[in-house]
């Protein structure tokens, strides 16, 4: 496994006008987790583009609803667990490299959406951004923090 490669994606943290962070719970999961949006990059995009577009087929929330606020210096890493590395993305990554996004959200909750072409998440809300860590899954947590300290000057 360690000779595969990172999957290229993105991610936003999107921050209402109280500071809030929107998360939101996977279909695909009965974990309590609660995560950013984010997702791989198509071939030849640019990684602000794949995050508006994981953002909007994620949420519903088009990049008209948003402004970016930061983008982190550099690439963000997490590593699967081997017991998903083999399953997940079949067998093709052993975890992602990610550029990060934080946003302003300028739309209402009403404009939030999850049923989307290919529903990703079964509910959302606001939390604190110094929360996240503790609300993802373990493996992402190390990932959580670098961007949270990414933002740092951006976040109340």
């Amino acid at each position: 496994m360690t000779d595969l490669p990172y999957r290229p994606a993105a991610g936003v943290m999107l921050l209402n006008a109280e500071g809030q962070v929107f998360v939101a719970q996977r279909i695909d999961t009965t974990l309590e987790a609660w995560q950013m949006p984010q997702g791989g990059l198509d071939p030849g995009e640019d990684a602000r583009t794949g995050a508006l577009r994981e953002l909007e087929e994620e949420t519903g929330i088009p990049a008209s609803l948003v402004e970016v606020i930061a983008t982190t210096k550099e690439e963000l890493f997490y590593d699967l667990p081997a017991d998903l590395a083999g399953r997940l993305w079949k067998g093709k990554w052993k975890g992602q490299r990610q550029s990060w996004f934080l946003c302003r959200f300028l739309g209402a909750d009403a404009d939030v959406n999850l049923e989307t072409a290919h529903p990703e998440f079964r509910a959302w809300k606001w939390a604190e951004p110094a929360t996240l860590p503790d609300m993802i899954v373990p493996f992402k947590r190390r990932l959580y923090e670098d961007v949270l300290k990414a933002f740092a000057d951006h976040l109340a």
